[in-house]
């Protein structure tokens, strides 16, 4: 992805450096935080039982799972109707791992795959998009060879 030079300050430098943390709310901590810990690997970093809330990571990102104040009536996931977040893209290191993944989210409860493993636009690039328990949709992206 190319980055646009600002016309206007050509010597512009982003002052930001990356996500320190992606924040999700969600029906359930239990079941979103067993599919990272379970499916994908991620660790445990910390957590706020009386909220509830976990915090979790690959070593690179930190997912943060606030869970919804009232899940019986907290509105559903919706990309299409509501601003915010459309999906969560997570990079993955190559397409053999995009395919071990494809079939344990297969085989994760709560999960289910909108595709599997394809050409991103037709390059090189591969991913996977799925729903994973709690209703956030998940994107899994496989570099270039």
């Amino acid at each position: 992805m190319s980055r646009k030079t600002d016309t206007q300050n050509p010597t512009s430098h982003p002052l930001t450096q990356g996500a320190h943390h992606i924040g999700l709310t969600i029906p359930s901590v239990a079941d979103t935080k067993a599919f990272f810990l379970n499916t994908l690997g991620y660790t445990q970093v910390g957590e706020v039982p009386d909220y509830p809330a976990a915090f979790l990571s690959d070593g690179t990102t930190m997912i943060t799972l606030w869970q919804a104040k009232d899940p019986a009536t907290a509105t559903a996931f919706d990309r299409k109707n509501v601003v915010g977040l459309h999906h969560l893209a997570l990079k993955v290191s190559d397409r053999a791992a995009l395919a071990t993944l494809h079939g344990k989210i297969k085989a994760a409860p709560g999960c289910e795959i909108e595709f599997a493993p394809e050409s991103l636009g037709g390059g090189d690039i591969h991913h996977l998009m799925c729903t994973i328990p709690g209703g956030i949709r998940v994107e899994f992206i496989a570099p270039k060879p």
